[in-house]
């Protein structure tokens, strides 16, 4: 048994809803542990949220905190960046440039000049740039990457995937909300709105899935809710390097829906549907036969399944365990780069590239909505 490897926070202060969501992702398996953390841009919350937390060593600021872990023999190995969009770019050029490996939320950055630089710099570090798009980590997401990769659906031909909510109907950010209000602020959030929130699930999803390249697109995003500033819907059209074609609808303002993310892929041979609110079954439909229910650790589990499957069928695994399993993917990652081996081939998380082209999405779709829905290249 290795020693859990030493991690730090920026931002998950008080009152953080993602925050915390990392914190048990990231001790679920027991891979790491936290000990430093700069959870606040306001010193006297940061260092209240450390001494809540047990944190050996809190820090007013990223930067302080970035330079003084880095010295020490005992700093930390990894950081997890939980902040607002805006706030991502700086501590993981911070903690990248010094050998920390980064645990970075999604989207990317806020601002694709951010994003292209903070590339720049991961492409270049000797440390791991790991994006949580959490539902890649659900056992039956796996198992449907590689049904389609082992051919089992034929030749794609259409994918559908939404992600919808409703707890923006009305306008939260005006009342209150710390979620809704960074969320609809484009100086904090971003150009995109529900794009940059969820839609940035749904599209990575899809293309996690599919295994398809999005090579144009046609986006309508709206402002239902008067005065907001961003969009809070998006029924976006896509085409695929291939011939594939796809649609993708989000929304914050739809009444009954809490978190809807459901994917649909299709081929000339079958098709496949997976829903986030019931995570543990996959539906696989034969063209002509009919349609089978796949378990989440059942009959016919492929081993990319299997590997970040906890529990047997039955027992019930979803968001949190979704999350652990890219924390151990990245523990194992992260354990082979210090051993200076080669990173296990099974070992699948979300990277650098991927959060660069889930921002290449949202100003994609900021651009073709702001001509009309007109088709643009990605």
């Amino acid at each position: 048994m290795s020693p859990p490897i030493r991690l730090g926070m920026v931002g998950g202060g008080t009152g953080a809803f993602i925050g915390a969501v990392h914190r048990i992702a990231a001790r679920l398996d027991g891979e790491f542990t936290l000990v430093a953390g700069a959870l606040s841009s306001t010193p006297e919350k940061a260092r209240e949220s450390g001494e809540a937390l047990g944190l050996a060593r809190s820090y007013d600021d990223y930067v302080a905190m970035a330079k003084k872990e880095a010295r020490r023999r005992d700093g930390i190995e990894a950081v997890a960046i939980v902040t607002p969009n805006h706030m991502h770019a700086g501590p993981a050029i911070e903690f990248l440039k010094r050998g920390i490996h980064v645990i970075c939320d999604k989207p990317l950055t806020a601002t694709m000049a951010e994003a292209k630089k903070l590339a720049r710099v991961a492409e270049q570090a000797k440390a791991l740039f790991i994006l949580t798009h959490n539902y890649t980590g659900y056992p039956m997401v796996r198992q449907a990457r590689a049904m389609v990769a082992a051919g089992e659906l034929g030749r794609l031909r259409l994918v559908q995937v939404e992600y919808v909510q409703d707890w923006l109907t009305e306008p939260a950010e005006r009342h209150g909300s710390k979620q809704a209000e960074w969320r609809t602020d484009p100086a904090r959030s971003g150009a995109g709105g529900a794009t940059g929130d969820i839609g940035t699930h749904a599209y990575n999803l899809a293309c996690f899935v599919s295994g398809l390249t999005p090579e144009a697109l046609a986006a309508d995003l709206s402002v239902f809710v008067p005065g907001r500033a961003l969009d809070d819907n998006a029924h976006v059209l896509l085409r695929f390097e291939g011939g594939a074609k796809g649609m993708l609808w989000a929304s914050q303002v739809a009444p009954g829906n809490e978190n809807g993310l459901r994917l649909r892929v299709y081929g000339e041979k079958g098709g496949l549907e997976w829903a986030q609110e019931d995570p543990n079954y996959l539906w696989f439909t034969p063209f002509g036969k009919p349609k089978q229910r796949l378990t989440r650790g059942g009959p016919g589990t492929v081993p990319d399944a299997a590997r970040v499957t906890r529990t047997p069928p039955g027992h019930p695994e979803g968001y949190l365990e979704g999350f652990a399993n890219l924390y151990a993917e990245a523990a194992r990652a992260i354990r082979a780069r210090q051993a200076g081996e080669a990173i296990p081939a099974e070992v699948t998380y979300p990277t650098i590239a991927d959060g660069l082209a889930g921002m290449r999405f949202v100003e994609a779709c900021v651009r073709s909505s702001g001509r009309n829905a007109a088709w643009v290249k990605l």
